[in-house]
C-alpha cells in the first residue's frame, strides 16, 4: 500500500479554510478517484517540534491506493479538475509526497 501525502506549507500569509477542505474538497477527490483511493485522512498541524513553535504545515491530507501505478491512473484522469480547486481553500502551494506505507 502507499500514501500519497499533501503537505501546505504553514507561513504568516498562510490561509486554509479546513471546512472547504474536509467537506468539499477531499471528499470531490475521493469521488473523481473511484475505488482506486482505498481511504483519506486529514492531519492539522498544531505545533513544531519546539514548545511553542509554529507547525510546519497547516494541513497534510493522505490519501491511500494499493500501488503508486494505482494512483497515477487514477489521478491522471482528474488531475487538472481537482488541482484547479486548491484555491477555493488554500492560498499555498501543496508539497506532495508518496510514502510505501510499512506495518
Amino acid at each position: 500500500m502507499i500514501k500519497v501525502s499533501v503537505m501546505y506549507p504553514n507561513s504568516t500569509e498562510a490561509t486554509f479554510d479546513l471546512s472547504y477542505y474536509r467537506d468539499r474538497h477531499m471528499p470531490m477527490a475521493h469521488e473523481r478517484l473511484g475505488d482506486a483511493c482505498k481511504g483519506t485522512a486529514i492531519d492539522i498541524g498544531l505545533g513544531g517540534g519546539a514548545p511553542g513553535s509554529p507547525a510546519p504545515y497547516i494541513a497534510i491530507g493522505h490519501l491511500y491506493f494499493d500501488s503508486v501505478q494505482a494512483f497515477q491512473e487514477a489521478f491522471g484522469a482528474h488531475a487538472a479538475e481537482i488541482t484547479a480547486d486548491v484555491p477555493n481553500y488554500t492560498n499555498t502551494e501543496p508539497v506532495f509526497q508518496i510514502c510505501e506505507v510499512v506495518e
